[in-house]
């Protein structure tokens, strides 16, 4: 029971460590940029607890059941040498787990409303949740592509400066 105890201490300040630089940064900009108290100081406590408490589950809960999973499939795609199945894999799992992202799902939510304040997009409910699943499904699949990306890297022997040569070339193009 100790040493459950201690695990889960362990975890919760790995996850405060985590969280800090977002803490420090919006204490940055709400006490120096905006020279205000945070509203509801007392509320906004209790909620970095529970995001500690969850962020602390949630990755105790991916290196207990997930990542060994994943880690297992993975090399019995290597093993049965199956290259499209392994980028069909990597790319469903570079995008599965971005779209559930709980960091994403939070912006996804903001940022439809904020688009919508600076009259971008129409300031209605329906557009707001298609903009908000459009952006988790386009954040998806590119990391879903750069997964794929990386695991044809790793069986082509690609140099990697290649492929960031290739990523600066695109944002220019786009820029």
């Amino acid at each position: 029971m100790l040493e459950h105890l201690r695990s889960l201490v362990r975890l919760m300040a790995g996850a405060l460590r985590d969280l800090l630089p977002v803490v420090v940064v919006v204490a940055f900009f709400q006490g120096v940029v905006l020279q205000q108290p945070p509203p509801n100081l007392g509320e906004v406590l209790e909620g970095i607890v529970f995001v500690v408490l969850g962020l602390a589950l949630f990755v105790q809960g991916l290196e207990t059941g997930l990542f060994p999973l994943g880690e297992s499939m993975a090399d019995a795609f290597a093993r049965k040498g199956s290259v499209p199945w392994l980028l069909a894999f990597a790319f469903a799992l570079g995008f599965g787990t971005t779209v559930a992202e709980p960091a994403l799902l939070g912006v996804a939510e903001k940022a439809p409303g904020a688009l919508a304040n600076a009259a971008h997009v129409a300031d209605d409910p329906e557009a707001r949740d298609a903009l908000a699943t459009e952006l988790r499904y386009t954040v998806g699949v590119a990391v879903g592509v750069a997964l794929m990306l990386g695991v044809i890297r790793i069986l082509t022997g690609w140099p990697l400066h290649w492929l960031i040569i290739g990523g600066y070339i695109i944002v220019l193009g786009l820029t």
